[in-house]
């Protein structure tokens, strides 16, 4: 049985894994169709995610050239924004001879391209955050008509365990607690793709490698970008190279299989304190309140490598 490409929207803060990520959407038009990027605050600040958009389309060659870029929210709902440059450079992508952008971004702010998209295909678009929620809290807020027009949100963020910025909470999670506490409200199809499987998918100097062998413009990019963020996780988690975070929620939008999902409750601290932007999932249904997302366990992290090395090798 043959499917449509899945018409989708990738909301980030590139970062060196969301370009990876993004890559790796733009090079698989049997499974999705890449309708737009949206930018937000997060790894480094709005102006700078924003040019690193168009640089990864300008690297993904003519898959990337007509995918237009809207920027959005340059700052969390309600708190200060934080900066995760420490992991991902000062610029976001720590990389040479990287393409210039090939086109401005659009007026119209990110928001108000996912409303206007998603009441156009009503039942069909999936989002892709693979930063802080800040962009789709504020197309649900603005717009609440469109949560039960969205096919699904597919998030890289949050954890069932362990978090990274802080002990108890993921970094994108921390960014905008109250947006993610907005959309794990909104009743839309949801997916969390969680450091407790992110951390599983490490790109090993092995990796990297084979990324390098490709022998294109992309891989040898790809594999410079982990290259500078192994030495982040070398240091920090004594691990043989970065983890490969935002590449798994693609895959996980294109492959779902290649990941064990469980139905749960997920909250999102909001207070002040230890525990803010800690995502409480209740793993062993002790709440007795609905599920509100199906929550990655498990992936298969040598078919998903596989998936990404193959896809990544067909872009100049």
């Amino acid at each position: 049985m043959t499917h449509s490409p899945l018409p989708v929207i990738l909301d980030g803060d590139p970062g060196l894994d969301d370009a990876v990520a993004w890559l790796l959407a733009l090079a698989s038009p049997e499974n999705l169709t890449v309708l737009g990027v949206t930018t937000v605050h997060g790894n480094v600040a709005l102006p700078l995610t924003t040019r690193n958009a168009g640089v990864t389309l300008a690297l993904a060659g003519e898959a990337g050239q007509k995918v237009p870029v809207y920027a959005g929210a340059d700052r969390p709902l309600v708190r200060p924004p934080l900066s995760a440059a420490a992991v991902h450079g000062d610029t976001g992508l720590p990389a040479k001879h990287l393409p210039e952008p090939g086109r401005d971004p659009e007026a119209e702010h990110a928001a108000l391209f996912i409303i206007r998209t998603v009441r156009e295909r009503p039942g069909e678009v999936t989002l892709i955050p693979t930063g802080p929620l800040t962009n789709v809290a504020l197309a649900l807020r603005l717009a609440p008509d469109i949560a039960p027009l969205l096919r699904e949100i597919v998030w890289m963020g949050g954890s069932t365990a362990q978090g990274n910025r802080t002990p108890a909470a993921e970094f994108n999670a921390l960014a905008d607690p109250h947006a993610a506490q907005i959309v794990f409200e909104a009743g839309v199809p949801l997916k969390m793709v969680g450091l407790n499987v992110t951390m599983q998918c490490i790109a090993t100097p092995e990796r990297v490698a084979a990324l390098r062998a490709l022998g294109n413009q992309a891989g040898a990019v790809c594999a410079e970008l982990l290259t500078f963020y192994a030495a982040v996780y070398q240091r920090r988690y004594g691990l043989s190279g970065g983890a490969l975070h935002d590449p798994l929620a693609v895959a996980a939008a294109l492959r779902p299989d290649l990941l064990t999902w469980h139905p749960m409750n997920v909250q999102v601290e909001t207070e002040e304190g230890l525990n803010l932007g800690r995502t409480v999932c209740d793993l062993y249904g002790v709440t007795a309140q609905p599920a509100n997302a199906q929550v990655a366990v498990g992936v298969r992290d040598d078919e998903f490598f596989e998936l990404l090395l193959e896809r990544i090798g067909r872009l100049p």
